[in-house]
């Protein structure tokens, strides 16, 4: 061994032991006629000494030392004069009495500090130096402990589990396959998994009750901060369940990764929100719970005398009277904004990525109600909108009003920008959440066709079968999914559904999907076939992984949470991959690009 300690190991309790170090140089200081190392491995930092005392043949080998060398370092443990409260060993110094220097080190292009001085693409380009900065290392540990906090809780309750095959056959529903072309099959191609979704169905069919695998998964989708065209996801399935055992089960497995890896206890039942009131209260199917700021709408509320009420009508401001919805928030406290910060919050909501055509403001002040449609609306008008949404005093009611489904989101976008703002997003604070009901799919104008909400095995619910067999197109559009998602912190986390497990169900889903006898049979026939021998009542969850292992770390990208991940363009800039092959192994594949480069 080249060790005896690591350099996170030494306490006071060594004093006067003799040991040998070996790790990166992370900088030297001289001082006088001495030199202090701080020598670091992945456990921690030491400080070695070198003094007068060591003699001259030490003395010129720590002078040769530079940045990142890789050395190994003997001498005795003594209490430091000068102790370093920041770290474990602060109490203690090496002083040295030998030295060899493993491997040297160029200049590395950027410090190895927690906030260093290389930026996003550098650091990308270096990834197995970023790697050795302790955010990144802390990240990977973090991951690390929820992988096997997953394995142990999921291993006590009876779960076993299995690896799927990673070589696949091409099933473009949703997102893009990536395809590998096969030698020994010219002309033919595999697909890398989107998820294991048929062979865990698979599974089930074959007797295996209760399946897991924390698996990689590949698609080949525009990117953003949470998504990488390769990702990890905690895949699940259980048989003979229904959605109540699912969510149980599942639920209690997060309270156990938040107790074992967090020290958190969560000792009541997570909220269930349907899909249909998270859309109204919140404007998004992964509502962040962790603040209030509900929207309320203010067009065709509630019902006298079987009339809907308009609050806003009627008063000649043309913007609410056309529109289809008019909804609004209540921010607390916020009463104090200024016309600058309204009129710049106004310009926020009409960016393209919102796409809100105007922003309606009613500010409670101390001094009374002040509104930017003050000319439209009276005073009491003003006062009983905003009481509508439940402000008070101190408060500024935000309006938006539009075509329903845009403005809605936009609302919802805006929910979540002014609880950024108001610093209401807390990343050590957690709100986790059940989302249930999905519509089953979701029309496409375009193609004049349905697509699965979730995947072509999920269940319609019971309740909605009839309405599934129909062939009207606005019955099928109301079909609810047996469908169910976890979401924390406003990131959807995992999703999942009870699945189809009979053969005429599953080809009447093909149907609704539009997909020909012929071609559900080439693409889905094995599972069609196999739910012929006596498929039982299945369903399952699947958990984004490295989402999970973000948020847990009170961070919204995942990217630091992934040893060696793509950037923004799926790109792996340090191997400089995709990458083209040469000719030799195009002719092998039966291959030919017809990409010409623009010039």
């Amino acid at each position: 061994m080249y060790r005896t300690h690591t350099c996170g190991e030494l306490r006071i309790a060594n004093i006067g032991e003799r040991v040998t170090l070996a790790g990166w140089v992370q900088r030297i200081r001289k001082m006088g006629g001495m030199s202090f190392i701080d020598l670091r491995d992945r456990y921690g930092i030491t400080q070695l000494v070198v003094d007068d005392s060591s003699g001259q043949e030490l003395n010129d080998e720590a002078e040769k030392l530079g940045r990142e060398y890789v050395i190994q370092a003997s001498g005795v443990v003594s209490e430091r004069t000068s102790k370093n409260s920041k770290i474990p060993t602060g109490d203690i110094e090496i002083k040295i009495n030998s030295l060899k220097v493993l491997n040297a080190s160029v200049t590395p292009p950027f410090t190895i500090e927690d906030e260093t001085d290389g930026g996003e693409e550098i650091r990308a380009k270096y990834r197995y130096i970023d790697l050795r900065r302790n955010p990144l290392k802390r990240a990977l540990e973090l991951r690390h402990k929820m992988a096997q906090e997953t394995r142990k809780y999921l291993d006590s309750i009876g779960f076993i589990e299995v690896e799927t095959p990673v070589l696949i056959k091409s099933t473009p529903e949703g997102a893009r396959d990536f395809v590998v072309p096969s030698r020994m099959n010219p002309g033919e191609f595999y697909a890398l998994p989107q998820s294991p979704q048929q062979f865990k169905q698979l599974l089930m069919v074959a007797g295996y009750d209760k399946y897991f695998q924390i698996v990689r998964c590949f698609r080949d989708e525009d990117l953003r901060a949470d998504r990488q065209p390769e990702f990890t996801q905690i895949d699940c399935e259980m048989s003979f369940v229904e959605r109540e055992d699912i969510l149980n089960t599942f639920e209690g497995m997060t309270k156990a990764l938040f107790k074992n890896v967090l020290g958190l206890e969560f000792n009541e039942s997570f909220p269930r929100i349907s899909y249909t009131d998270a859309m109204k209260y919140y404007g998004s199917d992964k509502p962040d719970i962790r603040f209030g700021m509900k929207i309320t709408e203010l067009k065709n509320v509630g019902e006298i005398n079987q009339a809907p009420v308009d609050m806003v009508g009627g008063k000649n401001f043309v913007v609410f009277d056309s529109a289809d919805y008019v909804a609004a928030i209540c921010v607390e406290g916020a009463a104090s904004y200024t016309r600058k910060q309204l009129d710049e919050l106004t310009e926020w909501v009409k960016r393209p990525q919102i796409g809100a055509k105007g922003l309606v403001y009613i500010r409670l002040a101390e001094d009374g109600i002040k509104s930017s449609v003050d000319k439209f609306y009276s005073p009491e008008d003003l006062a009983t909108i905003a009481n509508h949404t439940g402000a008070k005093v101190g408060d500024l009611v935000l309006i938006l009003a539009g075509d329903r489904k845009r403005t809605r989101d936009a609302m919802g976008t805006l929910r979540i920008e002014m609880g950024n703002r108001l610093g209401l997003r807390k990343s050590d604070h957690y709100a986790p959440l059940w989302i249930y009901d999905f519509p089953l799919l979701e029309w496409d104008e375009e193609t004049q066709r349905f697509y699965a909400m979730h995947h072509p095995f999920t269940s319609p619910k019971p309740e909605d079968m009839e309405k599934f067999y129909s062939s009207d197109k606005n019955e099928i559009a109301q079909v609810a999914a047996n469908a169910y998602d976890f979401v924390l912190n406003g990131t959807e986390i995992g999703g999942g559904s009870i699945r189809i497990h009979d053969s005429a169900v599953q080809k009447r889903m093909f149907e609704v999907l539009g997909f020909s006898a012929d071609e559900a049979e080439y693409k889905f026939g094995f599972i069609i076939n196999a739910f012929r021998y006596g498929a039982p009542p299945h369903g399952g969850i699947a958990f984004g992984f490295d989402r999970f292992c973000a948020l847990f770390g009170g961070q919204e990208t995942i990217r630091d949470y992934i040893a060696f991940p793509k950037n923004n363009a799926g790109r792996d800039v340090m191997l400089d991959a995709p990458s083209r092959i040469d000719d030799v192994q195009m002719d092998e594949l039966f291959l030919k690009s017809t990409f010409r480069k623009q010039l």
